[in-house]
């Protein structure tokens, strides 16, 4: 395992090297998870690109301080990583809350941005109530009690099954983050809007949802695709706000193809 001090805080990491030249793919993970759940792409990559995965803060191994959080604390974590790896224009790939800060990460610095792959998210998504309302249920009760309704949102009936053990994983998963890093997390969604940083993009983008996604509906990602200069926009069939889970194959393809088209991730 491989952890490095970032902005006072230790941060979880994971890097798998590529022959020389190859472009480099950071994956940002969404809310109420950690960089496992990419494992199923990362496997149809290595050796085509250069991979870095970590847990932003309040998830996975890293450190959970107090919240709230702002999405500028999670921007310059991620910032800062890079910086600690020597990582420069890469491709940033990130899933919901791990768009956003993808998209930050372009605004703040964007000599390490070479293009963008925002999956399953959005420049503004849900709510204050929806947030506020999301933080004082995990607060007062825990993770548990917004597990079942979360899940529907994530995964289609299909994965849901009671005899999928993934599904119980990935659930279990979602229950054992810490509250404070959810909570914090949470908090920097409901006060973050980067509508403006997606209209004014000047890498390639790609943007990618499931057709069932209850979380980040395509129809606001094809919205936010809409919004972006030359965006690339994707629906995967049969699949949740999760691709990487249900949909890794077709999720991976759809990288692959972006890293290799013309003028798209490896520029």
């Amino acid at each position: 395992m491989q952890f490095a001090q970032i902005n006072g805080i230790t941060l979880h990491y994971q890097i798998i090297g590529a022959p020389e030249g190859r472009p480099v793919l950071v994956f940002a993970n969404s809310l109420g998870t950690d960089f496992r759940i990419w494992r199923d792409v990362i496997v149809r990559l290595v050796g085509e690109v250069g991979i870095v995965l970590y847990d932003k803060r309040g998830h996975g191994l890293s450190d959970a301080p107090d919240g709230p959080y702002a999405m500028d604390d999670h921007v310059a974590d991620l910032a800062g990583l890079l910086d600690h790896l020597d990582v420069k224009k890469a491709t940033v790939c990130g899933l919901s809350v791990g768009g956003m800060i993808a998209l930050g990460l372009f605004r703040d610095r964007p000599d390490l941005v070479r293009s963008l792959i925002l999956c399953d998210t959005a420049p503004k998504i849900g709510t204050e109530k929806l947030w506020n309302d999301r933080i004082d249920t995990v607060r007062e009760k825990g993770l548990a009690a917004l597990a079942d309704p979360v899940m529907e949102r994530w995964f289609t009936p299909d994965f849901r099954r009671p005899d999928n053990a993934e599904y119980q994983g990935y659930r279990n998963m979602l229950t054992r983050q810490p509250v404070a890093g959810y909570a914090g997390t949470c908090a920097a969604i409901r006060d973050a809007d980067l509508t403006d940083v997606a209209r004014t993009l000047t890498v390639p983008a790609s943007c990618v949802v499931g057709d069932q996604d209850g979380s980040t509906p395509p129809d606001l990602v094809a919205a936010m695709a809409k919004a972006i200069p030359d965006a690339r926009f994707d629906v995967i069939k049969d699949c949740g706000h999760i691709p990487c889970v249900e949909q890794p194959v077709a999720l991976a393809d759809i990288i692959r193809a972006f890293l290799g088209g013309p003028g798209k991730g490896t520029g």
